[in-house]
């Protein structure tokens, strides 16, 4: 079984625009022998940028959590010891804890941030 996290724009368009995804994330979200994760980091950053006023997202994070397919992943110290072990190609703070939980717990991390693609040492496939 093969484990996937899924960076805030994948989870966003599998929701709203499969379309905008190339066809093999759409299989591999689609395969329930796959184990697709979705970090806490990801309702984190939707909420906030929707207290923002950044991001029209609605309806309830948690209720759409639990419709999903997708596992929840927290956030835990492991993850955060892991953000040493990354260089300062991203500044984002929600993109690093999703890099570093991808690191941390060995899963391909899914995404099109050309920033996030120029890490080494994860697993990364471009979306």
């Amino acid at each position: 079984m093969t484990g996937y996290l899924i960076d805030t724009h994948i989870f966003l368009w599998s929701l709203r625009d499969p379309s905008k995804l190339s066809d093999e994330v759409r299989s591999i979200l689609e395969d329930t022998e796959n184990m697709v994760y979705v970090s806490a980091a990801v309702s984190w950053e939707i909420l906030a940028k929707r207290a923002k006023g950044t991001l029209p997202f609605t309806g309830d994070m948690l209720a759409i959590l639990a419709q999903l397919s997708f596992e929840p992943l927290p956030i835990t110290h492991e993850h955060t010891a892991t953000l040493e072990q990354l260089s300062p190609v991203h500044h984002d703070p929600f993109d690093r804890i999703m890099i570093a939980q991808a690191m941390a717990e060995n899963l391909t991390f899914i995404t099109r941030d050309k920033t996030i693609l120029k890490y080494e040492g994860v697993g990364l496939l471009k979306a």
